[in-house]
């Protein structure tokens, strides 16, 4: 079978939901206090990161919805990655052929629009990514954030209690999460990973299925919401899931054209 055809098959075919801007939850409160130290932080995150720690293959399907900078994003995303760094996002049309197609293995990502027959090639998945959406996270990155890891391989470092019942573990110079308790339970709240302050929210056997980017600093100021549906974890994903063969009539793009442009983003 075709990789591209395979790679289809096995990440899905439609996505069931789109969520508004205006349907956003508002931006949590996060604790302001400096805290006393928390016992057992190593045995705490072991709990609260287990099912994203476990994660070899994702695939899933992805509503996003938000704004960068004076440009609304809204689309839908068939998404499949694995923890070597390796990533498919695949944007659904109403009909017809898919808005777009990203493969990307470490040191390589191809963009294909087939309806403008145009074609990237970029050394970094996470320039192209950037300029798609807003959001520039390498692979192994926007798995860790979707997650629920915050990074890709989160090693907890100190602890703290907070006010109102709040919990923080940073993770090495990397990251800060964010915990609250639920029916006796830490549960990941939100995180902080430079420069981005994540939130999480409707989780789901160990995953969240809402998280929602903001830019901490003022410059190309992000918000960005995705809901995650049909999600499945390990499943076997050939290596070809993540390369495209390119068309000969495809016209070169460059990163410029497409943040200006991307099917992601609509002025």
């Amino acid at each position: 079978m075709h990789p591209e055809a395979t790679g289809r098959r096995l990440l899905a075919v439609a996505l069931l939901v789109i969520v508004s801007t205006s349907c956003a939850t508002r931006r949590i409160a996060l604790p302001q206090d400096a805290g006393t130290p928390m016992p057992d932080v190593a045995t705490v995150h072991a709990a609260v990161s287990a099912a994203c720690r476990g994660i070899k293959t994702f695939t899933g399907e992805l509503a996003l919805s938000g704004r960068a900078g004076d440009q609304r994003l809204r689309g839908r995303v068939i998404a499949g990655f694995d923890r070597a760094g390796s990533m498919r996002l695949e944007g659904v049309a109403p009909f017809g052929p898919p808005a777009f197609v990203l493969a990307a293995r470490p040191g390589a990502a191809v963009l294909l629009l087939p309806r403008d027959e145009r074609v990237l090639r970029h050394p970094d998945a996470r320039d192209v990514l950037g300029a798609l959406s807003g959001v520039p996270l390498a692979p192994a990155d926007l798995l860790a954030v979707l997650t629920g890891c915050v990074v890709p391989d989160p090693k907890p470092t100190a602890g703290r209690l907070h006010e109102r019942g709040w919990a923080s573990i940073d993770l090495g110079e990397m990251a800060t999460v964010f915990l609250q308790q639920t029916n006796g339970a830490w549960v990941v709240r939100a995180a902080r990973r430079a420069p981005w302050e994540i939130e999480y929210d409707q989780w789901q056997n160990g995953l969240p299925r809402l998280v929602r980017l903001r830019t901490l600093d003022g410059q190309a100021p992000v918000d960005a919401t995705l809901a995650v549906t049909q999600l499945e974890t390990n499943v076997d994903v050939p290596a070809t899931a993540f390369t495209l063969e390119v068309p000969a009539n495809m016209a070169e793009l460059t990163l410029d054209e497409l943040r200006q442009a991307g099917p992601l983003r609509t002025r």
